[in-house]
């Protein structure tokens, strides 16, 4: 599988249902003039109960090992950047 379908089968299993790719965004959010996050952005269409996008990437952990991340674009997110600050703040709160 590649990069698009692992995201779109952790979409499908994750949240059940259809995932279809959109578009890539890239993604750069700095704090304090730092860059915290650099990446792409997939986008996907979905027909999910709450909503009809869906937000994803993936990333080398520090173990090497890629890690995937898929996010509802449910209020107040609704952005693939917004997307991006909720799995930053909610990587600080662990």
């Amino acid at each position: 599988m590649d990069y698009k379908e692992v995201l779109i089968d952790a979409i499908q299993k994750g949240y059940g249902c259809k995932a279809i790719f959109k578009e890539t965004v890239p993604i750069k959010e700095t704090f304090q003039g730092q860059t915290v996050w650099e990446g792409e952005v997939e986008i996907f269409e979905i027909n999910h109960k709450d909503t009809r996008t869906c937000y994803g990437w993936g990333f080398d952990n520090d173990k090497g090992k890629t890690e995937f991340v898929t996010i509802l674009a449910i209020p107040p997110i609704t952005t693939p950047l917004k997307a991006v600050q909720s799995y930053l703040i909610n990587q600080i709160k662990k």
